[in-house]
């Protein structure tokens, strides 16, 4: 009975039982161990597997097999918290893997897939041929795409520079929209909704797809686009109207607040490593990196105090201290700082409708014999921008066109009619100096190419 009950226990796919403790004393042995009661079902005799067919094992428990395939083996199914012999463990290590097949992670590691900021595809799209054959010295001449999808004023706009189909919006309506411009299907790719007030701007940064956004919610957060996410945030005590990151680290960017607040943030500890503090600031409205990004310069709206003093400041990054706040001598307000791709000047937006240019080195003049004008700024934050080459200044404009000045001879070259609401930001493509973005006040963003 002992041999029996020993090579049938060995047969079986559960973990091996221990034996019953030997009984010497034959006084307690009927009492502990009751010899007419086996540990398991009676062995079949041969007579008995003689006659009955060969029995079909049941498969174990929590596992499915479809009668109508060949496969020899059930496929076993994961229930969570149930015991697995050894023999469905064996089966499950010689079962082949399939790539992204993995039934216990599956449900946790695709909800990307369904997310609601996830609109479309981000691959490169086809560009129209007209466009990547037209020659380096043509300027846009027509609008050719319309994008709509933004239910108030878009306050800013800005191409990516590492995929330039890629072009990214905000606007009043807390929203932050990624457009792939020339995709043949959905053109709004992404959507972020993750701020809960007006945004005022964003910002690419220079390396992979990392979008920065900030607004009027005291908040810049920090985008994932690829996978359509928030990755970070960082709060401040006033709303944030300007955001830019540095031109050779794209790990900092620097802010501009409301109160006056001047800061550079560290993504990786997110917190703020510089604070640049001036007296009666006022509202800062841009801010531009210069000098390589040894220096960079902030414009601020001075319209309350009736002052030129801290209009247009240009700072030293490191030293967390003012060159100088004197550059600017007329009492306007600046709404838009941007420096020249290829020489030592910056521009400055002004509300007294033109753009002024300054010299990037100390002193930091004001070039007294040339300026752009001819657009009009006065009551709207009008953004403007160079080319790629240098060659070109674009302009917005309170009339609802598109203004072009020749940089060199500040001449108007090419006007273009946008909208009937105030064109208040243009971008030139970073590669394509024939195609030029812009927003209005009344939610369009637009192509001209």
């Amino acid at each position: 009975m002992d041999l029996i009950c020993n090579s049938y226990a060995n047969d079986s796919d559960d973990e091996p039982e221990p034996e019953p403790e030997l009984v010497t004393d034959k006084r307690f042995a009927s009492v502990i161990s009751p010899p007419s009661i086996p540990l398991k079902r009676p062995y079949p005799g041969p007579a008995d597997r003689q006659h009955k067919p060969a029995r079909r094992p049941n498969p174990p428990y929590g596992t499915y097999s479809d009668p109508q395939t060949s496969s020899p083996a059930p496929i076993p199914i994961s229930v969570p918290g149930r015991y697995v012999s050894k023999r469905e463990r064996s089966l499950l290590a010689s079962l082949p893997t399939a790539p992204n097949q993995n039934p216990a992670t599956d449900l946790i590691q695709k909800p990307s897939v369904t997310s609601p900021t996830v609109l479309g595809s981000i691959s490169d799209s086809e560009m129209p041929r007209h466009v990547r054959s037209s020659r380096r010295t043509e300027m846009p001449s027509r609008m050719s795409i319309s994008l709509t999808g933004h239910a108030k004023a878009v306050t800013a706009i800005d191409w990516s520079t590492s995929h330039v189909h890629l072009l990214a919006s905000a606007g009043l309506d807390g929203a932050v929209y990624v457009w792939n411009v020339w995709s043949s299907g959905k053109k709004k790719v992404r959507a972020f909704l993750n701020h809960n007030a007006p945004v005022k701007d964003v910002k690419w940064s220079n390396q992979g797809l990392s979008l920065l956004s900030c607004g009027y919610d005291c908040t810049a957060r920090l985008f994932d686009v690829e996978r359509g996410v928030e990755t970070q945030t960082f709060k401040e005590d006033q709303g944030i109207g300007a955001a830019k990151f540095h031109p050779d680290n794209s790990n900092l960017f620097l802010s501009g607040g409301f109160k006056g607040s001047l800061r550079l943030w560290d993504v990786r500890s997110n917190k703020a490593v510089h604070e640049y503090n001036v007296r009666d600031l006022g509202p800062v409205l841009d801010v531009e990196f210069i000098s390589g990004g040894k220096r960079f310069v902030s414009s601020s709206d001075v319209s309350g105090s009736n002052r030129s003093e801290n209009a247009v400041i240009v700072w030293d990054v490191s030293r967390e201290v003012p060159l100088s706040n004197q550059v600017y001598a007329e009492a306007y307000t600046c709404p838009c700082v941007k420096r020249h791709p290829k020489e030592q000047v910056f521009v400055a937006q002004s509300h007294g409708n033109y753009t002024a240019i300054f010299s990037a080195n100390p002193p930091f003049k004001l070039n007294k014999y040339k300026r752009y004008e001819g657009h009009w700024v006065a009551g709207f934050p009008i953004n403007c921008d160079f080319s790629p080459d240098g060659e070109t200044l674009v302009s917005g404009s309170s009339d609802g066109s598109v203004y072009m000045y020749g940089y060199k001879s500040s001449e108007l070259v090419k006007k273009l009619r946008a909208y009937e609401h105030p064109c208040v930001d243009v971008a030139y493509h970073p590669v394509l100096p024939n195609v030029v973005a812009s927003c209005s006040w009344d939610g369009q963003v637009s192509v001209f190419e």
